[in-house]
């Protein structure tokens, strides 16, 4: 089999489990929140928008390998170069958006300290 071949396959693979990926977790999404009884309908929304979000964002992370997967086999003209450059642009904007709204800080940043675990008190003798 020609590498072409092997790598088209591969780029098929990638945009099927990116596809999978939203279609899934969207299901778990609905299935967590469902099954989790959060106390208002506004938290079980926003957990479901929060597991929406992750979902998309590997599907996209998942699109983007695909699209840069197709362009490894021959050597891509000027305009398919561009045109990839826009999606992956375009796909990359949206995933860092979701991340923004997800977390409330970009990918770059880093997270916010944990608090410490209240410390333990040894049981007192007996």
């Amino acid at each position: 089999m020609p590498f072409e071949s092997w790598v088209e396959g591969a780029a098929t693979v990638f945009e099927a489990m990116g596809v999978l990926a939203m279609v899934v977790g969207t299901l778990l999404g609905v299935a967590f929140t469902i099954t989790a009884h959060p106390p208002t309908l506004r938290e079980a929304l926003r957990d479901f928008r929060h597991r929406l979000g992750r979902a998309i964002v590997l599907g996209l992370e998942l699109l983007v390998a695909s699209d840069i997967l197709r362009t490894i086999p021959r050597m891509p003209t000027l305009k398919e170069v561009a045109v990839l450059g826009v999606i992956v642009l375009i796909r990359t904007f949206l995933s860092w958006s979701l991340e923004v709204e997800l977390d409330g800080r970009w990918p770059w940043q880093p997270r916010p300290a944990q608090p410490a675990p209240a410390p333990r008190l040894a049981p007192a003798p007996s």
